[in-house]
């Protein structure tokens, strides 16, 4: 099957070119919300596009309403159900590095070609060992990969052999108009319904409470920064160690846990900053949110975060592991005084609205996707 989004020789118009994403699972995160996104922006643009799961979601917390192919993210029966569903379309976006393993699998010999996009940063994932040699062998079936920054895409070439001409840089995309600059009420709202103080200065921690976003280093920056209070939103295996630390001296009464949310506007209304610590990130769509919300960030400059967050403009970049520059970054962001934080939060909004719209980003996909259409065998 191919298709066009051209106009017919009699006039009519062409059958719309059909684009299917892949995600892991129905829960409520990062990749998987980009997709939906993307599927919107891309069915107003002109193409027939939907999204589907390889599993449902595992445990507890929001989930998008998606068609499920399966049990196992590599199970025959998800597998089956991919081919079936890669029959009715052009193309397959697949999203993240499980979807990889889906598409390369399921998709063999349909002739339906696949764009890998990669989520994360490929240098700290897939160049060791096996590994690298199995990802490398992954990434060569698919037709395109869209990687998130210039770094990434240098990665990919340097550690899988991929070349510069399969792969384009399309960055992370927010629907712009969805996240509008929270008003001052909403701020005394959120801070009462998530039980933080009405006044004074908050920061927010937002993402999987796991190992490699090492919500340690912020408490332990949190802890050095005296009347600081700090939002902590996810849940993940590390919680109850942190619960933990959060009773020590000179935390208690300062760390508040909301858990799973259902996305991050109540939580990013309530604070006045956004902290992130990881030691290995994408292109984290919380501190893009964050930036239309004029919230600045102090950031660890791992992956692309360096391309959302702008250094002593938009917010503070620290090394990782360093959580004595984080704790100094929290104190230049929320101690200097408003007009440093609000200064840095217009930034923070002009930039993210300018790079990072989905409108923007979308457009972009429609070339890679029209170019992966075009070049594909006429089934």
């Amino acid at each position: 099957m191919t298709g066009s989004n051209d106009v017919g020789a009699a006039g009519a118009p062409a059958r719309l070119s059909a684009v299917l994403h892949v995600v892991r699972s129905t829960q409520r995160r990062g990749a998987e919300v980009f997709a939906s996104d993307l599927s919107t922006a891309l069915s107003d643009i002109g193409f027939a596009s939907r999204v589907v799961a390889l599993t449902p979601q595992a445990g507890p917390g929001p989930t998008l309403p998606l068609d499920v192919l399966g049990q196992r993210p590599l199970g025959a029966t998800t597998l089956r159900a991919l081919r079936r569903a890669a029959r009715e379309a052009d193309v397959v976006v697949a999203h993240g590095s499980r979807t990889l393993d889906a598409c390369a699998l399921g998709l063999a010999g349909t002739g339906t070609p696949f764009v890998y996009r990669s989520i994360g940063d490929p240098a700290a994932w897939s160049t060791r060992g096996l590994r690298r040699v199995r990802t490398a062998l992954l990434l060569r079936r698919a037709a395109q990969v869209v990687v998130l920054w210039p770094g990434a895409a240098r990665t990919l070439g340097r550690a899988h052999g991929i070349p510069a001409a399969r792969t384009t840089v399309v960055p992370n995309g927010v629907a712009v108009a969805d996240h509008p600059v929270p008003e001052p009420a909403a701020r005394v709202a959120a801070r009462a319904r998530l039980g933080l103080p009405a006044e004074g200065p908050v920061a927010a921690c937002i993402g999987a409470l796991g190992a490699e976003k090492r919500v340690g280093d912020v408490l332990d920056a949190v802890a050095a920064v005296p009347g600081v209070h700090l939002l902590v939103v996810g849940d993940g295996p590390e919680r109850p160690a942190l619960e933990g630390r959060a009773t020590a001296p000179g935390l208690t009464g300062r760390v508040h846990f909301a858990g799973v949310l259902p996305g991050s506007d109540e939580a990013l209304a309530a604070a006045d900053v956004v902290v992130l610590a990881s030691r290995t990130e994408g292109m984290p769509g919380v501190l893009i949110e964050a930036g239309l919300a004029a919230r600045p960030a102090v950031a660890t400059a791992v992956g692309a975060v360096a391309e959302v967050v702008e250094g002593g403009v938009t917010g503070v970049l620290v090394a990782p592991g360093d959580t004595g520059a984080l704790a100094e970054g929290l104190r230049t962001v929320l101690l200097s005084g408003p007009a440093t934080a609000a200064a840095m939060g217009a930034a923070a909004r002009r930039r993210c609205a300018a790079r990072f719209s989905m409108s923007v980003v979308a457009q972009r996909w429609t070339d890679v996707l029209r170019i992966v259409i075009s070049a594909a065998p006429r089934r």
